[in-house]
């Protein structure tokens, strides 16, 4: 039994070494952008910040039984760079599934094919032979100035995965998840010119800001969920189905827009043989979709901004037979509420978000394609970590390709903070006990390490736990309310464009009035064990005084738990701020009359390799 008693703590530090403020480590591509101005030292966008677009139509036909897709996409592109571009680079991310491409993923051959065949690429009406060379595709154009458009049309078709499901593929005999379904032009970017790294199914994506128009043609029976906002409800669906859903845009409990009765009667879209779908996007970086005909559908709403009363619909569409599913729609609406109000605390940017009951753990534009799961608790962590990529990557535009910890480290946090509130009995430690293990081995490097790069347990510790400890010991650094000031300067500025790592860390410095560099330099740019312990307790005049010995250069958190003869116990918590200076040591001294037995040092997200000398009994 924890009570609470009257007791005082201070800490000393016991070795002071100079340890100056410096400036954080920039490669030469960021710094020409410093010196072209595109980006500020003050980690806003430069005055000469651009970033290119496109307005993509869509036209698709797919097939559920063969899986053949067929499409056309017209591309208006835009050139906003200062340069004038003589070649374009596409990515043809359904490529990973075509013989002799060097992929990293596990795709069994017998689900290896033809990939994406490219049938004809106009150039402004001039047809243009492209050059393909695996998720990659390029071709060279007549000059392109900047500020001028081109216009491109791009006819192909491919065969849908029916196995190896990566992100994308067939779900089950009637029931698939399409996703990077379409060519798309690449990113041209003020860092790196063309994104030119390939897709093998490890790393994941960098696309630019566009706008879409989708018209998704399926069977009868078959009905499609997507990026965007359904734009012809009223012709795809029975009228029934279609008010159902508008319901749900303003429903605050949960509607079955497909109920398990609609699809025994096979009363849900129109009688036409074939529906096409309409779908619109606006300002979004990739474009999704999903179809079945035998899924429930279960929606309804949240308010995300009280200032305006704007609503944000949340679905889940899935496969009866998956019990999990069914609480899956409250565990999405209460993850958007509390994005939108607790943390980040910032109104959800999009009018719906569907999950969809597929065969990966993957996120999309407004979309989530997430497995069915055993436990409650899986269903829960799954679903908020998921939901909350909605801000990173997809607002705030990151380049997943090189620096996966800028949108899987949001996404941990946000599942460590959002999960335990939906499920108060739940204690989240999705990969501390990784971090710690893997700490000062060969494959544990800087998290700042470009994720292509990666190998063994660092592709995961570095992208998902050890990013989301640094933002989690900011937090707690700050406090709440000056890390949401923070955090919320980085989004305004960022928001709708291409944030590179320096410009996450120098905007959180300025928003928070703080110079951070000693803890971004030590935890992202370093390496190290992470590793503390008890170094002793001794008695003295006041109290106790104990000594807590930081074995490595990484800041932590530190956690003691003092447990006395009577029975009571107290919990003692300094942040991060205890190392700013660089100790190795400092002590904690105890102003307390009562006997101390027992004093344990750590907490769940402190990751600590030896916790034999964390426990100290007191003599």
């Amino acid at each position: 039994m924890i009570q609470q008693i009257q007791l005082a703590a201070i800490f000393l530090l016991l070795s002071v070494p100079a340890f100056a403020q410096e400036s954080l480590p920039a490669p030469a591509n960021i710094q020409q952008a410093y010196s072209k101005g595109t980006r500020h030292f003050s980690g806003k966008p430069g005055t000469g910040y651009w970033q290119n677009t496109a307005d993509y139509r869509l036209k698709t036909n797919f097939d559920p039984a063969s899986r053949v897709l067929k499409g056309e996409v017209e591309i208006s592109y835009l050139n906003n760079s200062p340069d004038t571009l003589k070649q374009l680079w596409f990515k043809l991310y359904p490529n990973l599934y075509k013989k002799g491409v060097n992929v990293k993923a596990k795709i069994a051959p017998k689900d290896m094919g033809a990939g994406v065949d490219v049938r004809l690429l106009q150039v402004n009406g001039k047809i243009t032979i492209p050059v393909i060379e695996g998720t990659n595709m390029h071709a060279d154009i007549a000059a392109l100035a900047p500020g001028k458009s081109l216009k491109l049309k791009i006819d192909y078709q491919y065969i849908l995965n029916k196995g190896s499901h990566m992100r994308t593929g067939q779900v089950s005999d009637s029931a698939h998840f399409l996703a990077y379904f379409f060519p798309r032009v690449a990113v041209y970017d003020d860092i790196d010119g063309w994104n030119k790294y390939p897709y093998t199914g490890e790393e994941e994506f960098y696309n630019d800001f566009c706008n879409f128009r989708a018209d998704i043609t399926v069977p009868k029976n078959y009905v499609v969920w997507a990026t965007g906002d359904l734009l012809n409800a009223n012709e795809v669906f029975k009228k029934e189905i279609a008010n159902r859903l508008k319901n749900a845009e303003q429903a605050d409990e949960v509607v079955d827009v497909i109920s398990a009765e609609d699809l025994k009667r096979k009363a849900v879209t129109s009688g036409k043989d074939f529906n096409t779908y309409t779908f619109e996007a606006k300002n979004v970086t990739d474009f999704a979709f999903a179809t079945s005909n035998h899924y429930l559908w279960k929606s309804t709403s949240v308010m995300v901004d009280a200032v305006n009363k704007r609503r944000t619909r949340v679905d889940a569409a899935f496969n009866p037979v998956h019990r999990d599913y069914y609480e899956v729609v409250d565990f999405a609406a209460k993850t958007v509420q509390l994005m939108s109000h607790v943390f980040p605390k910032w109104p959800f940017p999009y009018a719906h978000e569907t999950v969809f009951d597929g065969l990966d753990q993957m996120e999309y534009p407004m979309m989530v394609n997430d497995n069915p799961v055993d436990k409650r608790e899986d269903a829960i962590t799954l679903t908020v970590h998921e939901i909350f990529h909605t801000m990173f990557p997809f607002y705030m535009g990151t380049n997943e390709t090189k620096y996966g910890w800028m949108d899987e480290g949001w996404a941990t946090i946000g599942e460590w903070l959002l999960a335990p509130m939906i499920d108060t009995a739940m204690v989240d430690d999705y990969g501390v006990e990784s971090t710690a293990i893997s700490s000062g081995s060969n494959n544990d490097v800087p998290i700042v390490t470009l994720t292509p790069e990666l190998k063994g347990v660092g592709t995961f510790t570095n992208s998902y736990p050890k990013p989301g400890l640094g933002y989690l010991y900011v937090k707690d650094y700050l406090g709440d309310e000056l890390f949401i000031k923070a955090l919320h300067h980085y989004i305004s500025q960022w928001q709708g464009k291409h944030p590179m790592p320096l410009d996450f860390f120098y905007s959180m410095n300025e928003g928070s009035g703080k110079n951070l560099n000693w803890f971004w330099k030590r935890w992202f740019f370093e390496e190290g064990v992470t590793d503390m312990g008890i170094k002793g307790v001794a008695k003295t005049s006041k109290g106790y005084s104990i000594q807590v010995e930081n074995k490595s250069f990484k800041p932590l958190p530190v956690d003691l738990k003092l447990e006395y003869a009577d029975g009571s116990s107290e919990n003692i918590h300094h942040s991060i701020g205890v190392w700013e200076k660089g100790d190795s040591l400092i002590r904690i001294e105890i102003i307390s009359n009562k006997s101390l037995k027992k004093v344990t040092l750590g907490s769940v997200h402190v990751p600590d390799k030896d916790k034999s000398d964390n426990v100290f009994r007191v003599k």
